[in-house]
């Protein structure tokens, strides 16, 4: 079967020790985990993490189900490209003075990034997008100096017209009440 980048979105409760419960389905399975975000999501009190590992479907489809196996685990969604819309954001320190003696300004205006920050020593430029297009603004500062460079991981939202988790808590609602309504 072919490789290829899936996205895996895990929507949890927020308790400690459930990143290295997680973590650990992909070392025991030697799947490296391309890139890792977590944040508080739509749902008060739910997490979001959203994984990024290069794999086979059949390989990620079991890992999903290893991953929704865990208590503190909602639900778990595996996802390709076609089926999200996805953003990385990430930061680029350069020297000052190699950005004053430069055409960045075309370079910046040209790859859609902008300045953060412009002191004596240092300026900041951040750039929003999929990972080759940071790569490639990273290839045309990286001449110029660059003294820092850090990316963010995957962040997405699905086509859906709604979250996926919403549509199975509902569901865990109406069954949670015909339960209360038999006794």
């Amino acid at each position: 079967m072919e490789n290829k980048l899936f996205t895996i979105t895990v929507f949890t409760e927020n308790n400690v020790g459930l990143l290295h419960q997680i973590s650990m389905i992909f070392s025991r399975r030697c799947l490296n985990i391309e890139s890792l975000t977590v944040s508080a999501c739509s749902i008060e009190g739910v997490h979001k993490f959203t994984i990024t590992c290069m794999s086979d479907r059949e390989m990620m489809e079991h890992v999903v189900k290893q991953i929704e196996k865990r208590i503190d685990v909602l639900r778990a969604f595996l996802h390709t490209d076609d089926e999200i819309i996805f953003q990385e954001v990430a930061l680029y320190k350069l020297p000052t003075s190699s950005v004053l003696a430069s055409n960045i300004e075309e370079i910046v205006r040209v790859n859609g990034a902008r300045v953060l920050e412009i002191q004596p020593e240092y300026t900041i430029f951040e750039k929003t997008g999929h990972t080759d297009e940071i790569r490639q603004l990273f290839e045309k500062l990286k001449p110029l100096g660059l003294r820092q460079f850090v990316r963010s991981g995957r962040v997405a939202v699905t086509k859906a017209p709604q979250e996926l988790v919403d549509e199975y808590l509902e569901r865990q609602e109406k069954r949670h009440q015909l339960i209360i309504g038999n006794e």
